[in-house]
Formats: structure tokens, sequence, C-alpha cells
């Protein structure tokens, strides 16, 4: 019989879901915007409901099981008789790992405090896994992607928020309570800069992320610096990392000062994660990763200015593609599986 699990992967703008078998083939996967107003249950009651469609365009009853040799809803997946041996989730979290608990969420700051594993595996009456969303997607990069053949590994991805996933001899640390890696929220700067959903000013992700750099638009914005992407976006508020770089392109001063800002603070932030650590391969993912060179060129020149050994150091892109954490939260899953059987 074909066994699945569901991948669940959550971000701070938008959550995807999809069902992935043993050879890690996905199915159906579709995603939804994240709504950062819902507060836990609401929020989690949305996931659910999006998991319930999933299993419906794929032919599954409420149970997780399908009559044999029935087509998917869709037409485009032929599928035997299936069961689906559990769910992951990768959160953009804090997260408790030993009791499934989110802590808080930086760039979902309404989730926090909140038992989201045992409430997901009530409602969907699955075994669910949760973790960080790094984490989960660090565990598609190292089995499928770019760090296949590594021993060590920093997943990091550069998004809405900054944060790191560190593999060590093929296995996930997480420390003692499960939150190992959310070096983003490293503090650089104590008490300077814009206030971060972590609750602190300076740390890394309030100075380099997506979300953060907006932040620092606008009060250049508010102070009475000129910009023209206020006129790109037809008004501050709607400045985002896409208009920033059109207008980078374009040789917007602030802009480029954006630009230069968010350089400087990742290189460093690797820098001193190598000097940490000291994994020799750092693979990067997320959304502003897409700007390509323009943004890790000079990324990789503040790490050389610290940066004295001549050690080889590798700073590659994620390969998984826009499925990655889909496919990492259904790895976690898989891993569950697996600890269960033995």
């Amino acid at each position: 019989m074909k066994r699945f699990v569901i991948g669940i992967d959550v971000g701070g703008t938008k959550t995807a879901c999809a069902l992935v078998d043993e050879n890690r083939v996905l199915y159906g996967g579709h995603s939804i915007p994240s709504n950062p107003e819902l507060e836990n249950e609401r929020f989690f009651d949305v996931i659910v409901e999006e998991v319930k469609t999933l299993l419906a365009g794929q032919g599954f009853d409420a149970s997780g099981r399908r009559p044999a040799g029935t087509r998917a809803a869709n037409g485009q997946a032929r599928l035997e008789a299936a069961e689906i041996a559990g769910a992951g989730v990768g959160m953009p979290s804090f997260i408790y790992y030993d009791k499934g608990h989110i802590i808080k969420t930086s760039n979902l700051v309404k989730i926090r405090d909140f038992p989201a594993r045992d409430y997901l595996s009530e409602k969907l009456r699955l075994q669910v896994t949760l973790d960080n969303d790094a984490r989960a997607a660090a565990l598609a990069e190292y089995r499928h992607g770019a760090g296949k053949g590594f021993h060590n590994m920093l997943y990091c991805p550069v998004s809405s928020g900054i944060s790191s996933a560190i593999l060590i001899g093929g296995k996930l640390f997480r420390g003692s309570y499960g939150w190992a890696g959310e070096t983003g929220h490293m503090i650089a700067t104590p008490g300077e800069g814009v206030e971060c959903g972590c609750g602190n000013r300076g740390c890394y992700m309030s100075w380099c992320s997506g979300l953060m750099i907006i932040k620092h638009i606008r009060q250049w914005i508010d102070s009475g610096e000129k910009t023209i992407m206020t006129e790109l976006a037809g008004g501050k508020e709607k400045i985002d990392s896409i208009i920033l770089e059109k207008a980078h392109d374009a040789g917007d001063r602030m802009a480029v000062k954006a630009f230069n800002q968010m350089t400087n603070w990742l290189g460093i932030w690797f820098y001193n994660l190598y000097v940490s650590l000291n994994i020799n391969c750092f693979v990067l993912g997320g959304g502003l990763v897409k700007m390509g060179e323009k943004l890790l060129d000079p990324v990789r020149r503040t790490f050389d200015i610290y940066n004295h050994d001549d050690f080889p150091v590798y700073f590659k892109t994620a390969a998984c593609g826009k499925n990655c954490g889909t496919l990492g939260a259904a790895e976690l899953a898989w891993e569950s599986c697996a600890e269960n059987a033995m």
C-alpha cells in the first residue's frame, strides 16, 4: 500500500501544503496567503480547512483513505489505495520541539504560546510533527538539494525573516529546547534600529530581513529623504522587496542605501556563524535570494573582509525550488514515521 504524508509550509506571507509520497513526489500542492491578523486557533483552523481541501482534491476522505483504483478529483494523479501516515509542519517560530509548542513567531506576532502540534493532531486525526520552517527546509536541501555530499551544513533562509538551521553529520541540531539556529535574533546593536517581532531592537533580522528593511525605508521617508520607491509603489505603505529591487536597479539612492545595509549585515551574520560553528557550507534559500548576484556578491565580499583564512567556504543557492518548504515539512513527518517504527 502506497503511503503519503502531508507537508505544510507556513511562512510570513503564504502557507503551502501538498501530499508527498515515499519517493518524495508531490501531489496537489497549492498555497494561500498567511493572515497575520488571525490568532492561534483561528490561524490553524484555516490550515485544517486547506488540508481537508487538499485531501478531497486527491480523492481522500476525512480519515485519509480512498478506494483502490479511483482517480483523484483533479484528474492529475492516479493514486492507489493509500493511507496518510502523518503530517509535518514548518513554522517561522520559536518552537519547543519536544512538546510541539509555539513560543512566539516574529513575522506572525499573534501566533504565540500555543500547543500547535496537539491542536492540529486532534483536528486532523493524524500524527503531526512541528518544527521551525528553516529546519524543515534544511532537511530537504541536505537530502535532495544543494547540501548533498556535505557532512555538515547551515541552511539560511533570507526572506521576510532570516534564521538558520544547523545540520551536523546529517542530523538536525535543535539545542536544549528546540530553537537552536534562531541566529537572526542574535543581538548586533543593542537597543538600536527598528523593533523586531522578537521584541528586541538591534538583532540581525531587524537590520537586514525583507520585512525589516522596508520598516527602515519607511522611517527614512518619514524623516524627509527622497526616493522613487514611493512613486513606483503608489504610496509608502505599498513598498515591498520587489519595488526595492526595481528602484535599486534604477540607481535610486535610498534603495542603494537599503541594499548596502542588507548585504553588510548579512555578510557579518554569516561570518559570525562561520567562526561560531566552523561549518563551511551555507545553503541560502528564501525569497530575497531570487535577487541573485546583486545581493549575494556583496554579501560574500563583506564575509571575506572579516575572514582571514584560506580554507574553502561554500555559499550555495537552495536547489529544491518553490517546493523546498513543503518537501522539508514532509521530511519531518517521514523522519517521525521512521523513528516510531523502530
